[in-house]
């Protein structure tokens, strides 16, 4: 199988656990995701939510790093417009000398929560003068690169230079997203765990090759895998998307109906939809979920899968996983 599989955590935390031992549980499962062969690791970005805890990949990553060997580590991905580019550049030029070689940075647009942190994350902010997300990724790369100011001198860089920058990648859904990522020299993110729309995964993905002049872009994917079928089938039975469609404004997918309540509530919001969506995913035993992935490698041209999983349950979750790794090993 001429196709990698990395991983993305969003450290779940169960009803009734603390958010330690929840975190205890992701640190667990980026050793044995290096044990599986799984080439990275990546940690996701949500705001004021009891079920996830991870606000700050940043600081998931350097304790992930200090206790692994040599997967790659990294953010699936920072929400930019909550911060300062080169706030951002000096945190992942740091994880970046600290392990050189591992670390990863992917950006993304979404908001990463609600409007009520979002709201916080951009207090005292100047909107204005902060520009488009376009702009800001622009600024973020331009730190990111070599040959930056001599610090020493009157000039400005952010500080530490690694002697190997982190992997930059651009996270989203959309042709403007490719295209942005072409045009900075990043590589492509499609995130169609969250928009499984097959033709625009084709118009996204041709998009970006021709303007990154042949490179191939990730897809991130949902994936259950299960002994059976029917195991599968009932790992997902409760599994429900709701889509937000504001007039004239942000768009967000939710997972609840009360998340999508509240969106709206928060952002005191009058002409709006919330629509039931079926989530897109790939499930089934290992060799079942693996021809679905086969099929996507050589319609599409992907050699990279950035596998999401939306079990919770740790055992279920941990068994999906490692069904999913071990038969590609076999197979491989």
């Amino acid at each position: 199988m001429a196709y990698r599989l990395s991983l993305l955590d969003k450290a779940p935390v169960l009803q009734g656990e603390s958010p330690t031992a929840a975190l205890q549980r992701t640190l667990q499962m980026a050793q044995r995701a290096e044990e599986w062969g799984y080439h990275r690791f990546w940690l996701a970005e949500h705001h004021n939510t009891a079920q996830l805890a991870s606000p700050s990949p940043e600081v998931l990553i350097a304790w992930i790093i200090a206790q692994t060997r040599h997967i790659r580590v990294g953010s699936g991905g920072v929400m930019l417009q909550h911060y300062s580019p080169y706030k951002v550049a000096e945190n992942f030029n740091l994880l970046a000398s600290l392990a050189p070689g591992r670390i990863d940075l992917g950006v993304g647009k979404a908001p990463g929560g609600l409007p009520l942190s979002t709201h916080a994350l951009q207090q005292g902010v100047d909107a204005a003068k902060k520009g488009s997300f376009a702009e800001q990724l622009q600024l973020l790369d331009s730190w990111l690169k070599p040959g930056q100011a001599d610090p020493d001198d009157e000039g400005l860089a952010a500080t530490p230079l690694p002697s190997r920058p982190a992997n930059r990648f651009l996270l989203g859904a959309s042709e403007e997203s490719a295209r942005l990522a072409a045009s900075l020299g990043w590589q492509f993110v499609f995130a169609a765990h969250l928009n499984g729309d097959r033709q625009l995964l084709e118009h996204a993905l041709s998009t970006y090759s021709r303007l990154s002049q042949g490179q191939r872009a990730l897809v991130a994917v949902q994936v259950v895998v299960a002994d059976s079928p029917a195991g599968a089938d009932l790992l997902v039975a409760n599994l429900r998307h709701y889509h937000v469609a504001v007039k004239d404004g942000p768009s967000v997918n939710v997972a609840s109906l009360e998340q999508a309540e509240r969106y709206v509530r928060q952002g005191g919001y009058r002409d709006y939809q919330i629509e039931p969506r079926t989530p897109s995913l790939l499930k089934g035993t290992a060799a079942q979920v693996h021809a679905q992935l086969d099929a996507l490698h050589h319609n599409f041209d992907i050699d990279e899968f950035v596998i999401d999983t939306p079990i919770t349950e740790p055992v279920a979750r941990l068994q999906s996983l490692e069904l999913l790794a071990t038969h590609h090993l076999v197979a491989a």
